[in-house]
């Protein structure tokens, strides 16, 4: 099965508009690998339309900086989804728009054969992250403090803390911070957290098993039940 990758700039406030920020070299170099390593990207219209017509006119025009051109290269040859109601056609011939259901078209496309799933923007990836199908997070942070502007996850709702886990950081010389996350699996967590039992041989049990059985002594069920919930 295909991950679902969400991936964004922001600032070490949580801003995530982009007209608060700066993209350098280095920025578009990671993103440029990252969009390589994926054969589809999702977006909004309003995402969309930032993107093109601009990154396919770079590409057009030899005066630009490598690191630009090979960013436009890049994202030009990746296939794209669009959600989008209102949207009428789009410009580039890899793109198609989808009017469809979010959750039903995403659970297809990560059914499929191929690469990993990106997903760029702010309302759609939202909606995917309160869906539980982001599977893979990537935020790129920046050294400024914006002091306004919208914020990332801001008017998300989970059903659940969403726990977390930090697979690789990257250092800019710019002073940014790349950040990857893996979305961590329920029973890997239920895994991860075991207690002393004097009823168990190797002086071990599960978490579920505490849960399950109630047996253990010197330790509260009630209390950990609520951690277990705290924690999934």
């Amino acid at each position: 099965m295909r991950n679902v990758i969400f991936a964004i700039n922001i600032t070490l406030d949580g801003c995530c508009d982009h007209t608060k920020q700066f993209v350098d070299e280095e920025k578009l170099e990671y993103f440029t690998h990252l969009t390589r390593e994926v054969d589809v990207q999702v977006f909004g219209r309003k995402t969309y339309q930032l993107m093109v017509p601009y990154w396919p006119e770079i590409l057009k025009n030899q005066s630009e900086t490598k690191a630009d051109t090979e960013f436009a290269r890049a994202f030009v040859s990746t296939n794209k989804i669009v959600f989008s109601r209102s949207l009428d056609s789009v410009e580039d011939r890899n793109t198609r728009i989808v009017r469809g259901n979010l959750r039903d078209e995403i659970l297809k496309l990560k059914q499929e054969q191929g690469k990993n799933i990106l997903v760029g923007g702010v309302d759609i990836p939202s909606q995917l992250i309160e869906l539980g199908l982001v599977d893979e997070f990537r935020f790129v942070v920046g050294p400024i403090i914006a002091g306004e502007g919208r914020r990332l996850f801001e008017g998300v709702s989970l059903p659940e803390r969403l726990q977390l886990k930090l697979v690789e950081s990257k250092i800019f010389k710019s002073g940014s911070v790349a950040l990857r996350y893996l979305k961590q699996r329920r029973q890997h967590l239920l895994e991860l957290y075991r207690w002393p039992c004097q009823e168990e041989k190797n002086n071990e049990i599960h978490l579920h098993g505490i849960l399950r059985s109630g047996k253990t002594r010197g330790y509260d069920r009630g209390r950990a039940k609520r951690n277990v919930r705290r924690m999934l």
